[in-house]
Order: C-alpha cells, then structure tokens, then sequence
C-alpha cells in the first residue's frame, strides 16, 4: 500500500503525489535519493514546478521574543512544468545534496533531544505552492562530530536538549542563517565553574569549526560575559585522534582564556592541564560580541523561509492500494 496526498488546489478527483526515499539516513554531506509518484486524478492537470527541500524547527524573532517555527532551506527542483494526463502515473527521480551545516538529528545510536528534520516536497500550480507532509530524515555525526560528542560524554557532561537558532556565529564558516546548538549538564569536574554548556558545529567539505559556549550563570567567574572557545579541526584528523584528552583541552583553554579576562582561578582537575593541541588548534575564545545575531547568507544558497505548521501531527491520509 501506498499512502497518498491529493493536490488541494485541483479539488476532490485531482491528482496525488507521494514522494518515497530510497534510505531516509544520511550523514552532512552526503545525498538522499528518492523519487517522487504523481497519480493522476479525473482530468488533466497542468503543475509548473516540483521541489524538494529540507525543513527544521529553529528559535525565530517573533515581536520582542522567541518562538520555534518551521524553517525550510535548500530548496533543490526535480521537475520544471509538465501536463500530468488523467490517471497518468509518473515517477521522478531526485538526488538532493544534504548540506554539510544540516542539523544533525542522532548521535550515539540514539535520536538528539529536540532535533527534527524533514524532506518536504513542494508542488508549485499556477504560481501558488502546494507544501506537503514531511518525510522524516535521520542525519547522523560525520566522524569528527561524532568523536567531540563521544568525548563530552566520557568527560561526564550529560546530554540535555538540541536546538536550532536563527543568528550567525562569528569567526566561522557559517553558510546559512541557522545553526544547531547542542545542550549539555556540566560534569561534576567543572560543575563549580559552568552550569551547562552548548556545542555547535559548521562543517563544510574539508572539516569544521566548533564552538563550545559556558553557561556561567549563578557570577561563577566573578564578572563579565560567559565563556566561548571557537577551535577549527579537518576531517583528516578524524581517526587518530585521542578526542577526550582534545575537547578537555578546549575546554581548559577556553575557561583559562575567561580567567585571564574576567578574573576566576582554575580549579579543574587532570583533564584540563593538556600542554598541546593535539592537532586540533585554537582560532581563539571569542566574547559574546563576537557571536552576534548577524544573520544573511552565502551566495548560491536559497533565503531561509518561516513556513507554519511544519511539524504538527500528521493527519491521517487516505490509502490507495497497489
């Protein structure tokens, strides 16, 4: 069986689509492949455009607040105009390129808390799109991110939630208007100093920045903003690489950096005192100016767009058997 979507604009008796992917698991740049299946319904329908494109949940400024929307970017077409004739069946292939900065949605073989992403399908009919339902896609850590989360958990910080934020994250190599922040507890060696701390990736095809925030609610460091550390480490240093004794490195760095900033002492334990980078490589702490909500984007690149109601529960579709 085959769940289907009718086309609204085109009433009771128009035409469905159904769009299947062939493996909705995927890693940052990598591809999903699929196809999208348009029925024809009791007359000819004449569809300007289709186009595939992925959608997420980000924190966006609404009035003089937050709220989460659905945000859609990377729009990709898979068809320009056609006739679909009545009861025409046709099947139309796509290869759609997952972004290298794509929110990653699993980690540990296990969902992230609070991370959804979904591949949407958008049928354009006399210049009006036709935005369907989501097809669920799974983005799993390339090495490198998986080898920091994997690090943070041996370390003692215990995951707490992941979201998506509109804004730009200065010093980086940022190509989109968003990027994910993934929450943690602060493990008992640096709970007297952070409450919690968020980690960010920027990926792209030769490896990554990532940024590594300190809550430092409560005035732990007497003074001043909280504590960041922007460090840049490739792809080719994924296997190799001792990543517990790397990331407690950053982490020293960054806290050291603050101190010397805004006053504090050090009083992490073993994991802090690594002399060397281990290959990973500092691009500097930077301050809470220099991670501003800067927002645009890279040329070549579709404008984010707020899109309502992207993820409520479905309802349910009719059935059409095979």
């Amino acid at each position: 069986m085959v769940f289907k979507r009718f086309l609204a604009a085109f009433g009771v008796g128009g035409p469905s689509i159904d769009t299947v992917l062939a493996n909705p698991h995927v890693q940052p740049g990598g591809v999903l492949e699929g196809h999208v299946e348009l029925h024809g319904g009791d007359v000819d329908a004449r569809i300007g455009e289709i186009a595939v494109a992925l959608a997420t949940r980000a924190e966006v400024e609404v009035g003089d607040g937050e709220a989460a929307a659905g945000v859609e970017f990377a729009r990709i077409p898979v068809s320009g105009p056609l006739r679909l004739e009545a009861g025409e069946r046709r099947s139309l292939p796509f290869r759609y390129p997952v972004p290298w900065q794509a929110p990653l949605t699993e980690a540990g073989g296990a969902p992230l808390p609070g991370a959804v992403l979904g591949l949407r399908t958008e049928v354009v009919i006399d210049g009006a799109p036709d935005k369907g339902d989501l097809d669920r896609v799974h983005v799993h850590p390339l090495p490198v991110q998986d080898g920091v989360l994997e690090a943070l958990a041996r370390l003692g910080f215990g995951l707490k939630h992941t979201d998506v934020e509109h804004g730009h994250l200065g010093g980086t190599r940022q190509e989109f208007p968003l990027f994910q922040e993934i929450e943690y507890y602060a493990s008992p060696e640096y709970a007297h100093e952070v409450n919690e701390i968020e980690l960010s990736f920027v990926a792209d095809e030769h490896g990554m920045d990532v940024v590594i925030e300190f809550d430092r609610r409560g005035g732990v460091f007497g003074g001043g903003g909280d504590a960041y550390g922007l460090f840049r480490v490739e792809h080719a240093q994924a296997h190799g690489t001792d990543w517990t004794a790397l990331v407690a490195d950053w982490i020293g760095q960054a806290l050291d950096r603050h101190r010397s900033l805004f006053g504090g002492h050090r009083h992490y334990g073993h994991h802090g005192d690594h002399g060397d980078d281990h290959g990973g490589g500092m691009m500097g702490a930077v301050g809470g100016a220099a991670l501003g909500m800067a927002g645009g984007l890279a040329a070549g690149y579709v404008a984010a767009e707020v899109i309502d109601e992207v993820f409520e529960e479905e309802e349910p579709e009719e059935e059409e058997e095979e």
